[in-house]
């Protein structure tokens, strides 16, 4: 019965997930494979003979790039236009050195090259580095490679993360503290008080005429002039003894007070036909317009005092373009903020559907894309792949985000359970099929792949470590966020994480992760190509 079963593909498959499941959750202090398990168990199902269709592999690799693409596109792009230039190019050399390390071994122990590529990815802990490997090499020698390599791609990442600091003598708390300050500084804390106009300049001035937004950066969200409360709107007028109420940061609230008078905290209250409401952009074709062209003044007397994005506030400035999933705080009469909400979508179930025409399309671009050959000189040419096309064309169509009615971004959950789905059945068959041969490939190699493996891990931290400390004086936390994005290590960042209380590391982490990601698989190409 058995037999019968395990010849079964669909049985076999979720015995094999189930298994890794249960493989994964067991912490040997503190540290466990998770999903990654489930390629174990597929290697030891593939020695007595189950297989997965490849079929079932294809549809969960081009699953899981596409949306790892998606993730990743706007850090990825966005990372180009910000200060983490200095870990992009530390990132580069991770990877790069890891590259060099697996090729220079490559030759000194004569391995071949699917065995070095899956070595690579099984060292950085990179499944779509794996699925690239396998991808570009069409042979089971890389994912055996992959398996031999990951342990220690795992546990050593974790070990060098743990006593980084204290080979270093850095204080980890006392440097949080130190860049918390730094990062907040970027996104100053919007803050909210009252104004007493007292400045006879500003008197009978309309706050068009003032232009306090543009002057100061600060928002004005509510007046009180002869006792009555008003929603400020571009005509209303500013006399002595008015009071004003305005958000935004320490700087911006203090040249408001410069031009208006005396400053108190506080606020001032609302009337009942008035309202403050916290609204969702959910409409799609309200993303990328300016705030500004909204004419929410004129078109439904309400003011914007700031907007939530990513866990951020944002001053509602004039030119901030919107984007799905904003949150928006608003003030105004109830029946504008009713309309407003409409005009915005305000609708939180949205933000959990997920619309499969974006995906479906984007993964036929990317299968597409994957096919074109790109020709060099010297009868040379180059072509993105599978795994490389989809992944481009994902990176490309999430950083435009929107395309006509068509919004190339997924939510957080959906995108989390496609993208563990395409993983799981990707794992699933290229383990079964590299089981076939694992034994007498560890027997013949094994050993000798373990400690290259080992090298390819080691030499990019400590590279890293070198370059980033010595050279361009990066921060320990930035430096652990960066180490452990640059080697794709999830679990060495939640060993980072777990050293201090502070999201420096994650932030690193995660503007450095589809750099290395990308690279990584760039260079596992033109291994597989090249040597």
């Amino acid at each position: 019965m058995w037999t019968e079963l395990l010849n079964s593909s669909y049985f076999a498959l979720f015995l094999i997930v189930a298994l890794g499941f249960m493989l994964g959750r067991v912490k040997i202090r503190g540290v466990s494979l998770d999903v990654s398990a489930v390629i174990f168990i597929a290697l030891l199902f593939g020695h007595f003979g189950v297989s997965i269709p490849k079929e079932l592999g294809n549809f969960g690799l081009v699953l899981f790039i596409f949306t790892i693409g998606i993730q990743a596109g706007p850090g990825f792009f966005d990372s180009f236009r910000t200060k983490g230039k200095t870990l992009i190019l530390i990132t580069m050399l991770i990877v790069a050195s890891a590259s060099l390390t697996a090729v220079g071994l490559k030759y000194a122990f004569g391995i071949d090259t699917p065995s070095v590529v899956g070595l690579i990815a099984g060292a950085l802990t990179s499944t779509p580095g794996l699925a690239v490997a396998i991808d570009s090499t069409n042979s089971p020698l890389a994912s055996i490679a992959y398996g031999i390599a990951y342990p220690f791609g795992v546990i050593g990442v974790i070990l060098f993360v743990k006593l980084l600091p204290k080979m270093l003598r850095v204080d980890l708390e006392q440097e949080a503290r130190r860049l918390e300050a730094e990062r907040r500084s970027k996104y100053p804390e919007l803050q909210t008080c009252i104004f007493k106009v007292t400045n006879p300049q500003v008197f009978g001035r309309t706050l068009a005429q003032l232009n306090v937004g543009r002057m100061t950066g600060a928002v004005v969200s509510r007046v009180k002039s002869g006792g009555e409360i008003l929603i400020p709107m571009g005509h209303t007028s500013l006399h002595a003894e008015d009071w004003v109420q305005a958000v935004g940061s320490e700087d911006a609230l203090s040249q408001l007070g410069v031009l208006l008078g005396e400053r108190k905290e506080g606020e001032l209250p609302l009337v009942e036909s008035q309202d403050i409401q916290s609204l969702l952009l959910t409409n799609k074709n309200m993303i990328n317009k300016q705030l500004g062209d909204l004419n929410l003044h004129q078109n439904f007397g309400c003011t914007v005092t700031r907007v939530r994005r990513s866990g951020i506030d944002l001053a509602p400035s004039p030119d901030l373009a919107l984007k799905f999933g904003d949150k928006l705080m608003v003030v105004g009469e109830k029946d504008g903020l009713n309309g407003l909400a409409c005009m915005l979508g305000n609708n939180a179930k949205l933000l959990s559907d997920t619309d499969f025409f974006p995906i479906a399309m984007g993964i036929v671009l990317g299968v597409l894309f994957g096919k074109l050959n790109i020709s060099f000189g010297g009868g040379m040419s180059f072509s993105p792949g599978l795994t490389g096309g989809v992944l481009i064309v994902a990176l490309v169509l999430s950083a435009i985000g929107k395309t006509g009615p068509i919004l190339w971004s997924m939510s957080g959950p959906s995108n989390h359970l496609l993208r563990q789905l395409g993983l799981l059945l990707f794992l699933a068959e290229v383990g079964t099929s590299a089981g076939k041969t694992l034994v007498e490939t560890f027997q013949s190699s094994g050993w000798l792949l373990f400690g290259v493996g080992a090298a390819i891990t080691i030499v990019p931290m400590l590279v890293s470590v070198v370059v980033g400390r010595l050279i361009f004086k990066v921060s320990v936390l930035d430096l652990l966020g960066t180490i452990t994005g640059g080697m794709t290590s999830t679990p060495g960042l939640a060993a980072a994480d777990s050293m201090v209380d502070s999201n420096i590391p994650g932030v690193a982490y995660a503007t450095v992760y589809p750099i290395a990601m990308v690279f990584l698989i760039l260079f596992i190409q033109v291994i597989a190509m090249t040597f």
